[in-house]
């Protein structure tokens, strides 16, 4: 039995070695898929690379990978996709993925990452690919069908857990300033908890020397990696190196405020960077345990519940972003001590400029991370005070069907390193979760809208649109979460008419 035993039995690359044979170039199949193929990872997504013996140094007027990816596609009666700007073809084979890109070799301009692009080697190829354990490639010719091509050692670097680029880190970082980002990925993505990965010295020191050429990267580029990082299993692991190396204060100033603390007269705050990547390892731990008993429920725009099976993304923005307001916010308070009074509202301030900054989107996903950040200490606030009904009310109420996930957010909020103060707070903040399930099941505020409209007010008494509306409505919402009032619209209109004649000297005409 061979490694690539199950690997490379898929019948996509015996006819890709067939074809690119009868054409009388070379195929391999290079990068992600052989390093997976070493991890025993799945992988569907293929990159073949192709040579034309004695073509390498031309201007890329040929283009083998086209020519491959067409004759196969011919064959198998697949759809090519085609980009003639990159070079590049694709197509799907059997569920599979499969890209075809001529060997090539690249040079940059200081101030772009768009490469000078000509024909070249295998080697020459590889050598232009981010990290020695994404430039493998087996080869895909009959006489040696399967043999691993890794000119700088790539299969070391992957038993030995190392990340490491193929020229100096200087040049590749600096020929690809979002490489720098894509290794600290690497390092996260492919770490275990049996294993770490990590990052060569000398390119932790390249990155720290050019953190500010990530300027050139636009932020769509920046957020696809960092999305890419939230949705690890272990994220703080990237965050960290990203704070380190000075990239995160590039484009995440705002979290690398978190970091450090301050003391006076004797007295310390929480570290808080450090307690923002717990929190999100500890949303990620309760994630999942929450979706295996089927506990968590996704949403449409109509309120329809489906259950959760993949990690949500914004749920792990709002971990990430919940204490995003505390340097603003921070005081000292002398005989009391520090103080982040007003953090989850001044956060949720700068979470729509943070979005904007980073062409995030400013749709739904925006306001969900807003909500959770502006909520967050909610819930725990209960534990702290008497759980009445009024208060779980309007709690389901504001948070609405994000109810689960922010309860999640702020159990997994709850660290400390006395184990005794976190199984007293979980406890009581298990006391919350039943009250809120007796609540609700009582009173279905969660999707509470209130009985009394705009339209009825206006027809009820005769009057225009004005404040008088939306203070009445106001009245009634209140009445209605505070428990004065049962939860039906006899009662919300009796009420209503009550407060309009007492407040406004409004009667029904």
């Amino acid at each position: 039995m061979t490694i690539t035993e199950g690997y490379l039995e898929h019948p996509v690359f015996h006819l890709v070695s067939e074809t690119a044979r009868e054409l009388g170039v070379r195929a391999f199949v290079i990068g992600g898929y052989v390093r997976d193929c070493f991890l025993g990872r799945p992988n569907k997504d293929i990159d073949i690379v192709v040579e034309v013996p004695g073509q390498a140094g031309h201007g890329g007027e040929v283009r083998p990978g086209i020519l491959l990816a067409e004759a196969i596609g011919k064959k198998c009666h697949a759809r090519v996709s085609v980009f003639k700007n990159f070079g590049t073809a694709m197509l799907k084979y059997h569920g599979i993925e499969v890209e075809f890109v001529g060997a090539r070799k690249e040079s940059y301009h200081r101030d772009s990452r768009k490469p000078i692009v000509e024909d070249g080697t295998l080697e020459e190829d590889q050598l232009r690919r981010d990290f020695t354990i994404n430039a493998m490639a087996f080869s895909l010719q009959a006489e040696d069908y399967g043999a691993l091509v890794d000119p700088f050692g790539g299969i070391k670097d992957l038993a030995a857990g190392i990340i490491r680029t193929p020229l100096e880190p200087e040049q590749t970082y600096s020929d690809d300033p979002l490489r720098m980002l894509r290794a600290i990925r690497f390092a996260a993505r492919l770490s275990t908890d049996e294993r770490k990965f990590t990052i060569v010295p000398e390119s932790l020191e390249a990155m720290k020397v050019m953190a500010d050429r990530l300027q050139i990267l636009s932020k769509e580029r920046i957020v696809e990696e960092l999305n890419k990082m939230l949705l690890t299993d272990h994220p703080a692991m990237a965050f960290e190196l990203m704070e380190q190396t000075g990239l995160l204060q590039q484009f995440l100033p705002e979290l690398s405020r978190l970091k450090g603390v301050e003391t006076v007269d004797g007295k310390v705050h929480k570290e808080n960077f450090t307690h923002t990547l717990q929190v999100v390892e500890n949303v990620i731990r309760f994630e999942k345990e929450a979706i295996a008993e089927g506990r968590l429920n996704d949403y449409d725009a109509d309120g329809n519940a489906t259950p959760r099976t993949e990690p949500y993304l914004w749920l792990r923005w709002a971990a990430l972003l919940h204490d995003i307001g505390k340097p603003i916010s921070k005081r000292y308070v002398a005989g009391q001590g520090w103080t982040f009074h007003g953090h989850e509202v001044t956060g949720a301030r700068l979470v729509p400029k943070i979005f904007e900054k980073l062409r995030m989107p400013l749709n739904e996903k925006m306001k969900y991370v807003q909500k959770l950040v502006n909520l967050h200490l909610r819930p725990i606030a209960l534990v702290d005070d008497e759980v009445t009904d009024s208060a779980v009310r309007r709690l389901l109420f504001d948070a609405g069907n994000d109810i689960d996930d922010l309860m999640l957010l702020c159990n997994a909020d709850i660290t400390s390193k006395n184990p005794a103060k976190v199984a007293r707070l979980r406890r009581n903040f298990e006391l919350v979760k039943e009250k809120m399930v007796e609540v609700e099941a009582k009173d279905s505020i969660r999707n509470w809208k209130n009985p009394i409209t705009g339209d009825y007010i206006m027809q009820l008494f005769g009057i225009e649109p004005c404040n008088t509306i939306g203070k009445l409505k106001e009245m009634v919402k209140n009445a209605v979460l505070d428990g004065e009032i049962p939860y039906s619209f006899e009662a919300a209109d009796a009420y209503m008419r009550e407060k309009a004649r007492e407040c406004f000297g409004l009667e029904p005409k």
